[in-house]
């Protein structure tokens, strides 16, 4: 019997997310062969944690589903002593990478994966908060059952459950490292009503986030299918594909990776978003096999983000991001020219070749963010009204952002270079310190 880690970052209310994972996690164990471990990581504040408790105690129970309900306090105890463990020049740093004050998309991802490798999970699944499942014909359509059929397979093995099978025969003996798919409904980023006011100036910020060098055409097509997900079709049928998975298609809300996060973690870096996806870049640009498949995810937006607050936070999260592409692009493309060179003998990543070219990225010239923030000043400007007031402060962190985005490759490279210690000490490191049921 398999283990697996089935996880929910949370920093906001989400008790209908944290039931419809328990669902899934039920559904795991009674059509797999499987140990389900749901694993919620909750940075919520007192009163929503303490609902969160709640409706996890409600969740139904199983002989084979075990359910961990981790507040900060309780992550942050679990992080030293695994820290602890390691020979770690620089703990506290370590600590502040893994459990930073920030909001981190890459941050709580890793710390699943940690505590997925305490708990013996061979796989970790991850959903969001801010997303539901469909339901079809009455009938809840779990991504899970895509991941288990296939993920850790014999790529030459899982092919025979899936619809298609696209994958070079020359990859045929890898296992399957990552399963995913997207998802349909809002953006996966908060822009829509930019496009609604100027679709011009829509296409001015999306761009932003391609290569400098890249041709209009090229540029086009990336705003085109940027953050749409898999559109609106509403599921029909189940299509799987075994393929190299074009990073493009599958989003981190509903993914599950087998090996490749016990090598390299995501970059930590705070309040911007996109931090947690380039796990997917690296499974491709490995040629490691995954599977596409068609359960997506519904994306939707929580109030929070239409408050005043709510809104600076989110455009300056994105901001970071696209000033996080000028390294990001490069690595990426780094990787691609590695090739073979990111894997060894067993197939598994190289963690150094990897940590290797983020550090080389932190000493690119920053001239390309600088034309960034220029032409989001423009950009936001031109939208007038609350944009224009964003510019305004936008204006005042400019040399800080750059600053921001350099040190954040920084401390990716650090702890990539840390992270095989870390997960090996992780292994020997009990998530709970206290008897009794966990969480």
């Amino acid at each position: 019997m398999r283990r697996i880690c089935l996880t929910l970052p949370t920093n906001r209310p989400c008790s209908a997310t944290i039931e419809a994972i328990g669902e899934e996690a039920a559904y795991a164990a009674e059509h797999f062969d499987t140990e389900v471990h749901l694993l919620i990581l909750d940075s919520c504040d007192a009163p929503a944690y303490a609902e969160h408790a709640e409706t996890v105690r409600r969740l139904p129970v199983g002989p084979r589903i075990v359910v961990h309900h981790l507040d900060e306090a309780g992550q942050r105890d679990f992080l030293q002593r695994a820290i602890g463990r390691t020979a770690a020049t620089k703990p506290d740093l370590l600590l502040e990478l893994m459990l930073p004050a920030g909001l981190s998309y890459g941050a709580c991802t890793n710390r699943a994966f940690l505590i997925g490798a305490a708990l013996g999970c061979e796989s970790v699944h991850r959903r969001d908060s801010d997303s539901r499942y469909q339901v079809v014909d009455g009938e809840t359509v779990f991504p899970i059952h895509h991941e288990l059929t296939s993920l850790g397979r014999r790529a030459a093995d899982a092919a025979h459950d899936v619809t298609e099978n696209a994958l070079a025969a020359q990859h045929a003996d890898k296992r399957v490292s990552m399963v995913g798919s997207s998802f349909v409904g809002e953006l996966s980023v908060d822009i829509g009503e930019i496009l609604r006011i100027d679709p011009d100036v829509y296409y001015d910020l999306v761009s932003l986030w391609a290569p400098a060098h890249w041709s209009g055409e090229q540029k086009r097509e990336l705003v085109d299918e940027s953050f749409r997900g898999a559109g609106t079709d509403p599921f029909v049928r189940d299509h799987s594909t075994l393929a190299l998975v074009d990073p493009m298609r599958v989003d981190m809300c509903n993914i599950g990776f087998h090996g490749v996060h016990e090598h390299v973690p995501l970059p930590p870096a705070t309040d911007t978003i996109g931090s947690d996806y380039f796990l997917i870049h690296l499974v491709h640009d490995a040629a490691l096999p995954g599977v596409l498949h068609n359960r997506n995810i519904v994306n939707f937006y929580t109030g929070e983000r239409r408050t005043d607050a709510g809104f600076t936070a989110y455009q300056m999260r994105y901001v970071k991001f696209l000033l996080s592409m000028l390294y990001f692009n490069v690595v990426y493309d780094g990787m691609a020219e590695a090739g073979p060179e990111l894997t060894d003998e067993r197939g598994q990543v190289r963690a150094s070749v990897v940590a290797r070219l983020v550090s080389e990225s932190t000493r690119l010239d920053r001239t390309e963010n600088i034309q960034r923030l220029d032409a989001l000043d423009t950009a936001y400007r031109k939208l007038g009204g609350a944009y224009a007031e964003f510019a305004d402060l936008l204006a005042t962190r400019r040399e800080r952002l750059l600053d921001e985005a350099r040190s954040d490759m920084e401390d990716f490279a650090l702890l990539t270079e840390a992270w095989g210690p870390l997960v090996r000490a992780a292994r020997l490191t009990p998530v709970h310190t206290s008897p009794g049921r966990p969480g």
